[in-house]
């Protein structure tokens, strides 16, 4: 087991309960020299002084996990590669600020993206004056979506709240898992007084679901599934009857935009959905079971792959944990649609994402699953698996929306996973060297490298350069 230094978050938490070193000793039966040993990182926190520390505080083992430490390396590593920061910075200075002043990171990467939203909005303004002297003043986009990807990172993919409430609404409706569409849509007419209908495709291609307050008329694609008719009902239900705990969960949230809360409010709603048709207990269990096999997962729950992954990076209740994973839709492209994470897993805004990467090679096999040992520059290892999804959204020779789902947890985890089956997760070797995107990744012998970083970390070799803008 990794040892763990954890001196200024455990200063941090005795300051927040107003105690003193003797108090907090006190508290969990140990020495005073103990825990002056502790909290000055000359002895790690060994796991019975951590169930100590939690029966006498509650206090969450995930404050102590290394988890956010990773995390918090790779946003400030992103921050810090800025082309304003001259200096270069190391990854040991790096961890050196995540494990021991976690609050000093989290505020250099907040200033950071408030110095990039204020870069934006300087370009958009240029834009709208015919000033194109900004133009690329920024290499980062703060889009309201980006925001909202902030706002569930920030969480760990997890709404407790809205989770709970979604368990305890699909355990009123009485309906066998996978089969609930029919209970919502009775109680929509019923709880709500919302008659639900079909809606045929029209020639602009229908939208899945539209609601029309004056009518209480619920319209749903013809073309949805009993899983997906399910999901859309319950996101309506969660506007309808949990407004007032989403909006919960957005008070004090200062989004720089009315477009990004809105977002963020159809987000929770969303999520809400996700709880109820794949209730956190009884998902849990059932994805133990199975050691997290999608299809299977899927066939019992009555839903597709996507829906699964998604709810699969949500399982992080206190006390009930599942596999924290990171969930990724991406396009031939390289767009990312979707983007969530419960692990330490970050990929960089800047430069795209790295093309070694299984998830890009799903769309050469298309519905085929693909498993991946990748091996990040920092030396962590993930087992990713990837799929792609299609959805067919018009008639004969319109082009359907093709995506490649991906979900990849750490290598601890993989052997609880039915994907690891004949992998080599001890060989070194058999690991395969991906980055988080080319301008921060520092792998000097990348042979897929498409520029060099921005904070320069080798030398390069003019002779030898591929970076030539004529090659």
């Amino acid at each position: 087991m990794k040892k763990l230094f954890v001196g200024v978050r455990l200063k941090r938490l005795r300051e927040e309960r107003r105690l003193t070193q003797q108090g907090l000793a006190d508290a969990m039966g140990i020495s005073l020299s103990y825990l002056n040993q502790i909290e000055n990182n000359q002895r790690p926190l060994t796991v019975p002084v951590l169930l100590r520390l939690n029966a006498a505080f509650g206090a969450d083992v995930q404050l102590f996990s290394d988890e956010d430490e990773a995390r918090l390396v790779g946003e400030l590593r992103e921050a810090l590669a800025d082309p304003g920061v001259s200096e270069e910075i190391s990854n040991a200075e790096l961890r050196e600020i995540a494990t021991n002043m976690p609050a000093v990171g989290r505020a250099i990467v907040g200033l950071h993206k408030n110095l990039t939203r204020a870069l934006d909005q300087a370009t958009a303004l240029a834009a709208r004056l015919g000033d194109d002297r900004h133009e690329g003043a920024s290499p980062f986009i703060t889009a309201p979506f980006e925001e909202v990807r902030d706002f569930f990172y920030a969480r760990h993919n997890h709404i407790d709240a809205l989770d709970r409430a979604a368990e305890e609404m699909a355990a009123s409706l009485g309906q066998p898992l996978g089969r609930m569409a029919p209970a919502l849509r009775a109680y929509l007419l019923e709880g709500c007084q919302v008659r639900v209908v079909s809606q045929p495709d029209g020639a602009a291609a229908a939208a899945q679901r539209s609601f029309e307050p004056a009518s209480r008329t619920l319209r749903l694609s013809e073309r949805l599934s009993d899983g997906q008719q399910a999901f859309q009902m319950a996101t309506q239900l969660a506007f309808l009857r949990f407004d007032q705990l989403l909006e919960d969960e957005l008070a004090g949230v200062a989004f720089a935009t009315v477009e990004a809360r809105a977002l963020a409010r159809i987000g929770l709603a969303n999520y809400f959905a996700g709880a109820l048709i794949l209730p956190y207990g009884a998902f849990l269990q059932a994805a133990e079971d199975l050691r997290y096999d999608i299809d299977l997962l899927g066939q019992g729950f009555g839903v597709g792959f996507e829906t699964v992954s998604h709810r699969l990076s949500t399982l992080q209740r206190p006390g009930a944990r599942g596999v924290p994973f990171f969930f990724i839709r991406v396009d031939r492209a390289g767009n990312i649609s979707k983007r969530q994470s419960a692990t330490n897993f970050h990929f960089s805004r800047v430069g795209g994402t790295c093309p070694l990467w299984n998830v890009y090679g799903a769309f050469s096999q298309p519905g085929r699953i693909l498993t991946q040992l990748a091996e990040m520059p920092d030396g962590r290892t993930y087992l990713w698996v990837a799929r792609t999804v299609s959805h067919a959204i018009a008639g004969y020779g319109a082009p359907d929306k093709t995506f490649a789902i991906g979900l990849g947890c750490d290598l601890h985890h993989a052997s609880r996973l039915v994907y690891s089956k004949g992998l080599r997760l001890d060989d070194v070797e058999a690991r395969t060297p991906i980055g988080a995107g080319c301008k921060i990744c520092d792998r000097p012998a990348c042979p897929q490298r498409a520029f060099p970083p921005v904070v320069k970390t080798f030398a390069i070799d003019e002779a030898r350069s591929s970076f030539s803008p004529y090659s």
